[in-house]
């Protein structure tokens, strides 16, 4: 926002007054924007249209002839305003390119197809609310045969989230290759995410290693909407506990917990844009609507096509808000699992 900087807080009374200071609040916003040069080259834009507007009549003794300067200095005045507009397009143009290298950079950290895990069918798809995004979620080989899956959504919208999620990304990682349990990964990724930024930079987590011949699966949850487990028997589970997400506090505590996942058994993991994602009138998609979706029985595909054409229908064209992240996952009651797809 333009007035963001300012102090609105000495608003004067009285509408002449409280128009000037607008235009004073305005003017200033605008002015910071720039650069120390164009600021320059701002006033003398504005000066310049502002001696125009005074119809200014000069004689110059060297020609003898009448000169009417007004239309001169508003001609001037246009002429900086373009050209600094010209300026500041351009920075626009080179901003809009760097950022989609960035997003391009972004979507190489994600995963660009679903794993193959013998036995398993997984379907998966990540929607951003702006041109960087702060969701992130992969699927992690261990050298064991195990596979870690991670979920999380960084704090903020745009550039800020976007750089806290690639930081996570390679702390993460490294985190994994010491030890995959769930609580020493959470410990090694709060001290990085601790010591990176102020406390408006944190980030939620569910990561969860998976032994794909058993079905069990190890977990801690960090502040993350908790994933949902339906048994093949209809019976849907929350899995999770209370903690703060990472990046808050130097020291944070995320219990590790177990649960088994048998034939027939899917599991859905999602960042919180989905239940928070709003329609136009305010109101929230919601966890019971998730939870709802998930009664009828249906394959991993089905399921996430599922939650996905019915957020589209819940926000009705209204822009999202917050990033969407969807990730479903099925141990196929048959040996041979149904292939996964992924949808952009």
């Amino acid at each position: 926002m333009i007035t963001r900087e300012q102090d609105l807080s000495a608003e004067p009374r009285g509408w002449l007054r409280r128009g000037f200071f607008r235009v004073k609040v305005v003017f200033l916003g605008l002015s910071y924007k720039l650069t120390p040069a164009r600021r320059v080259l701002f006033a003398v834009a504005i000066l310049a249209a502002v001696f125009g507007l005074f119809k200014i009549n000069a004689v110059i003794e060297t020609t003898r002839v009448n000169v009417d300067f007004s239309s001169a200095w508003l001609l001037l005045s246009v002429v900086l305003l373009v050209f600094l507009l010209a300026l500041e397009l351009v920075d626009r143009v080179l901003v809009r390119d760097e950022l989609e290298v960035a997003r391009q950079l972004q979507r190489d950290l994600l995963p660009a197809t679903a794993p193959e895990i013998p036995g398993y069918a997984v379907a998966h798809s990540y929607r951003t609310a702006n041109e960087i995004g702060g969701d992130y979620y992969d699927f992690l080989p261990l050298a064991d045969g195990r596979i870690a899956l991670v979920i999380g959504d960084a704090s903020g919208h745009g550039m800020a989230a976007g750089l806290l999620m690639a930081i996570a990304n390679a702390a993460l990682k490294l985190a994994v290759e010491v030890d995959p349990a769930p609580e020493r990964v959470a410990t090694l990724l709060n001290r990085v995410l601790y010591r990176t930024g102020d406390r408006r930079a944190f980030m939620s987590l569910f990561y969860g290693v998976l032994e794909p011949a058993t079905g069990r699966l190890a977990y801690g949850c960090a502040g993350h909407p908790f994933p949902l487990l339906r048994r093949a028997a209809g019976e849907i589970l929350e899995l999770g506990a209370g903690s703060f997400p990472l990046g808050i506090r130097s020291e944070v505590e995320v219990s590790s917990s177990e649960v088994t996942l048998a034939r027939g058994d899917l599991l859905v993991l999602y960042s919180d844009g989905l239940p928070e994602a709003a329609n136009l009138t305010g109101e929230a998609f919601g966890y019971d609507a998730l939870r709802t979706l998930l009664q009828q029985p249906a394959g991993p595909q089905t399921i996430h096509d599922r939650l996905r054409r019915a957020l589209d229908t819940h926000v009705a064209g209204e822009p999202l808000r917050d990033d969407v992240t969807v990730v479903v996952i099925e141990r196929m009651p048959a040996a041979t699992p149904e292939p996964g797809a992924l949808e952009s």
